[in-house]
């Protein structure tokens, strides 16, 4: 944890021992009382929590926050076919540590219908992975994080975009890479990318009705996690923020 995430109602009670936040305070950052550690609220602030008192129970903490939250995440909506449970896992993870606004696992028509109904999902697990995220890349906010609707549904909520800058992934029909792809500054960008199996016929030809454009990331076949994050990366740097 390079940033220690609370949400409001947690900073008005003592941090119970059995949290796992407390071990790493006082196992890994090794705090006594009277030590400072950096926190954060949740989609707010950052800040430095002091450790004021310390018993058998709990941690008693202070706080004190910075002025202003830290920037707003990049404007980049990350739309996938619902992967494997632990491959959700880690996309959880390193998407909103690179600084994703939103994250839609969405059901596709060559996906497995089983991968929906994950305890990931069911448990509200998923949010942990999120928080891990955040707390990763020195950040506070969290991104919109939804699994389970069809991707049709998520296609039709999209707001309307600037030629361009929505994207689907595939290797079969792209006629150009991901990197000449043309996007600048804050212009909201949203990249899809299929489940295992790829997409459908019917899903292509929504794409295309939906004004997506079709990219690839080149002759090498990539896990779904790793496409993820190449893909990202490469939409930051195109938008500056690398």
């Amino acid at each position: 944890m390079n940033l220690i995430l609370f949400a409001p109602s947690e900073t008005a009670a003592p941090l119970p021992r059995s949290d796992p936040r407390a071990g790493h305070v006082l196992t890994v950052l090794r705090r006594a009382v009277g030590d400072t550690f950096d926190c954060g609220l949740i989609n707010g602030p950052r800040g430095k929590a002091t450790l004021t008192a310390l018993d058998a129970a709990a941690l008693t903490l202070a706080f004190a926050w910075d002025a202003a939250p830290p920037p707003a995440p990049a404007p980049i909506t990350l739309v996938l076919g619902l992967p494997r449970p632990q491959t959700a896992r880690d996309i959880l993870r390193d998407a909103t540590s690179l600084g994703v606004a939103a994250l839609h696992f969405v059901t596709t028509e060559k996906g497995d219908p089983n991968y929906a109904h994950s305890t990931l999902w069911s448990s509200g697990d998923w949010r942990r992975h999120v928080i891990i995220g955040a707390e990763q890349a020195f950040d506070t906010h969290l991104p919109v994080v939804t699994s389970g609707r069809p991707l049709a549904e998520i296609i039709a909520a999209l707001p309307s975009a600037a030629p361009g800058t929505r994207l689907v992934l595939d290797n079969y029909e792209s006629p150009a890479a991901l990197s000449a792809c043309n996007l600048m500054g804050d212009t909201p960008v949203v990249l899809a990318l299929g489940p295992e199996r790829g997409w459908s016929a019917a899903e292509r030809d929504r794409f295309r009705r939906h004004a997506f454009t079709f990219a690839h990331l080149g002759p090498r076949v990539l896990r779904t996690e790793t496409a993820a994050l190449a893909a990202l990366a490469l939409i930051r740097a195109k938008l500056g923020l690398m």
